[in-house]
């Protein structure tokens, strides 16, 4: 969700353990948790009541994902030449970055 990784979960808990001191972090750290599940559960909800207030088919809403811009350009493309050339894929592969930790 946040894409933290362990050296990043590792440094917060150290500045945690700092500034909170570790009588309070561990009640921090649970009322933090407490506070993400409560925001995933009203976003679930939120989508769940706005997909059936719109009566809208999830069928239809992956429908939706699938138009990606780039396929749509690529297919007039190939409307156009009249062949289907070969390109790279739409979907990208995640690379590390080094400055990202």
């Amino acid at each position: 969700m946040f894409d933290i990784g362990f050296g990043e979960m590792l440094m917060l808990g150290i500045i945690g353990l700092v500034v909170l001191g570790p009588d309070r972090l561990p009640r921090f750290a649970a009322q933090a948790a407490r506070f993400l599940r409560q925001f995933r559960e009203q976003v679930t909800d939120a989508r769940t009541s706005l997909i059936d207030a719109a009566a809208i088919d999830p069928e239809t809403l992956r429908d939706l994902r699938d138009l990606d811009p780039r396929r749509v350009i690529n297919g007039a493309m190939d409307d156009v030449t009249g062949t289907k050339a070969a390109r790279p894929t739409t979907e990208r592969k995640a690379t590390l970055d080094p400055d990202t930790t």
